[in-house]
């Protein structure tokens, strides 16, 4: 795929997702949708197996193959590129068997002893910077300039995954936004102003991934009480939505060249 944008159309299939939680979470229903972002321009499909959001329950490898296995096999079978996102290796060798794209890991790929498998395989990997391990919180930025210390993690973790014989373009970087990086909306909003650094320091490919994320309502004039799952922009009027989700959001990528976009 060679293009200038692309653009990941994400299928949650889980019953908790602040923002589709449940709908998709018969692959009939998955699939369906997985088809109907395709024809609306998605590059790639993200299937997301468990929800990352602070309210969510945790969810086992097993039930997370489960979802997925007839989605992706379904999704394979029609020749659409998939992307899995997930941080438990488990469900990532399962995706990996059955010909996934893309991995996309919260975590950034953290655990070594799965190094050698990913390094066996062809998929792009998508590493996400989190103030967390893994799912979602409520806790605070860390002290400093956040640019610093998303630096300083994509520093650590490439070296790491290169130094295990991983090509280094097959890596994606994700600052992370929203939660991932602390409660505070200003702090998705500063590095969102400041992610052509990051494309710049690193020359590679960077995920946009605002799907979405609370933070945006900061736009919107909504105030710090109305952000988080419960408050998703699904209860934004329509236009409110449009103005928060493109208005700020779809220029950024082509204007200071963002390779990826999740929708």
């Amino acid at each position: 795929m060679n293009k200038s944008l692309i653009i990941f159309g994400i299928v949650n299939i889980t019953s908790d997702s602040f923002s589709d939680g449940g709908r998709y979470l018969a692959p009939d229903a998955a699939i369906a949708q997985a088809r109907k972002l395709m024809s609306e321009g998605a590059d790639v499909i993200d299937l997301g197996p468990a929800s990352s959001n602070p309210d969510a329950a945790p969810v086992s490898s097993d039930t997370e193959i489960a979802r997925i296995a007839p989605v992706l096999d379904a999704l394979k079978a029609d020749g659409i590129p998939v992307s899995l996102d997930s941080y438990q290796p488990a469900t990532q060798a399962s995706a990996l068997s059955r010909g996934v794209a893309y991995l996309n890991d919260i975590r950034g790929f953290p655990d070594a002893a799965f190094y050698p498998q990913l390094a066996k395989s062809s998929a792009k990997l998508v590493v996400m910077h989190s103030v967390q391990d893994g799912q979602a919180d409520r806790r605070e930025a860390p002290a400093g300039d956040i640019m610093d210390h998303i630096a300083a993690f994509f520093d650590a973790r490439i070296a790491a995954l290169t130094g295990a014989g991983i090509k280094r373009n097959r890596l994606v970087l994700d600052p992370g936004m929203g939660f991932f990086l602390g409660a505070a909306p200003e702090t998705s909003l500063s590095v969102l102003a400041r992610f052509d650094e990051l494309r710049l320091r690193f020359d590679l490919p960077v995920l946009l991934s605002v799907s979405r994320k609370s933070f945006l309502r900061a736009l919107t004039g909504r105030g710090p009480g109305m952000s988080g799952p419960r408050h998703s922009l699904q209860s934004l009027p329509p236009p409110q939505v449009e103005l928060t989700s493109s208005a700020h959001t779809s220029r950024a990528p082509c204007a200071t060249g963002w390779r990826y976009w999740r929708r």
